[in-house]
């Protein structure tokens, strides 16, 4: 055989070789660990899993994404605290922007999206919220479900106990909550458990908003819009106003009283319609939306704020799996997607997308509330680290208690913030 040919069938057997190989490592399906909060009984749920099974589907052979069921909303923040403190953290996974997870952004860990943003799918993204999830230049969680959390009335039983219309002042809930009393129902859901006492948390901050308007949290705890917040929602743990399983109680104790019909005012955002609509029909046909009373001269106004990002870990070391988690964020963030999962849970997002097809009477309400709120502004979680949330609950119970004085409760909120 000539030389000539010997060197031919050579660079053949190369290239087969090289074929070979390529094909190979184009069979290694790159695997992205998401532990999902949306499962259970979450109203995302259904719609999440089915996405995931849908890209998981169309990327055979070169991405999957598992999902890790943490139905333990608290526990799962405590989990992902932990993990980036240990500098081991999730491929996948969503939080809450506030002082404490913006420290996160310190981590090389953390995938930056900007690049990606600034090409062009930072257009997808209403105006603003791109903005209000950068620190420091950089955008290491995306914004995706947004949120305001107004006031659930259960028109029937307001109408029961002879109230026709939701309180609009201070001065007509302790009214309302009278009337409601006298026909058996207790007036508020609340809770000073769980890692947040998310429900009283959020009765508060309305308060706060209320009596010191759009700009109270410029200086925090100071003023007294915060001592007299504190008056009215300890009020609201005071004669009956709420009931006795309060104190120590989580999220299943202040909603599970709303969706049994045995409280007539509950605040949550619109993540919570899906859980209502299925689990309380008649609750759920009784359920308005508006502003918490005015305690203040402020009124009108709603608490709203980037309820949860999406961030990534699959890192620069390894390029593949960091387009693979851009991909995989990408395809959530796809408006139809995200209609779809707006139209089955009833949440709200950071995503434009076409909101003329959801028919949810109760979402349109969620809707109408943001477009006619004097103002909003976050929630006191949103806005103070997370030792001082946890010192919150623990505040609250003692002056529910009779232990604390409002006064001594934004104090002990103050220490904590000072430190």
């Amino acid at each position: 055989m000539k030389k000539s040919n010997f060197l031919l069938l050579g660079l053949a057997l190369v290239s087969i070789i090289g074929l070979t190989s390529c094909k190979e490592e184009a069979k290694e399906e790159i695997v992205l660990k998401w532990p999902c909060i949306w499962v259970g009984e979450d109203s995302k749920a259904p719609a999440v899993a089915t996405l995931v099974e849908q890209f998981n589907a169309d990327n055979a052979g070169s991405i999957k994404v598992e999902i890790e069921a943490q139905p333990d909303y608290d526990g799962y923040e405590q989990k992902i605290r932990t993990s980036v403190a240990a500098g081991i953290v999730p491929d996948i996974f969503t939080m809450k922007l506030n002082p404490t997870t913006k420290a996160y952004y310190e981590s090389d860990l953390l995938m930056d999206f900007t690049k990606e943003l600034d090409m062009g799918w930072g257009k997808d993204f209403n105006e603003g919220t791109v903005a209000q999830a950068t620190v420091n230049g950089m955008v290491k969680s995306l914004p995706y479900e947004v949120a305001i959390t107004p006031v659930w009335y259960n028109m029937d039983l307001l109408k029961k106990a002879g109230v026709s219309t939701y309180p609009k002042t201070y001065a007509d809930f302790m009214d309302a909550a009278a009337k409601l009393k006298a026909a058996g129902t207790i007036p508020t859901s609340q809770m000073t458990g769980g890692s947040n006492a998310w429900t009283s948390m959020l009765w508060y901050s309305h308060f706060v908003a209320s009596i010191g308007g759009k700009d109270v949290y410029n200086n925090l705890f100071e003023g007294d819009a915060y001592v007299k917040a504190a008056e009215v929602l300890l009020a609201m743990y005071s004669d009956g106003n709420t009931s006795m399983d309060a104190i120590g109680g989580d999220a299943g104790v202040s909603g599970g009283h709303f969706l049994a019909g045995e409280t007539a005012m509950f605040i949550n955002g619109p993540w919570y319609i899906g859980r209502v609509r299925g689990d309380a029909p008649e609750v759920y046909a009784a359920t308005e939306v508006g502003p918490a009373p005015a305690a203040g001269s402020h009124s009108g106004a709603q608490i709203g704020f980037l309820q949860t990002n999406f961030a990534a870990a699959a890192n620069a070391e390894n390029p593949a799996k960091a387009a693979a988690a851009v991909q995989f964020v990408k395809w959530m963030t796809k408006a139809e997607n995200v209609a779809e999962i707006s139209k089955q849970a009833g949440s709200l997002f950071a995503v434009k997308y076409d909101s003329s097809t959801i028919d949810d009477p109760l979402q349109k309400k969620f809707i109408e509330a943001s477009n006619n709120a004097s103002f909003t502004v976050p929630h006191l979680a949103g806005v103070v680290p997370a030792d001082v949330v946890s010192e919150f609950g623990q505040a609250l119970g003692k002056m529910a208690l009779g232990e604390a004085t409002p006064a001594e409760f934004v104090e002990m909120l103050k220490k904590v913030n000072d430190q």
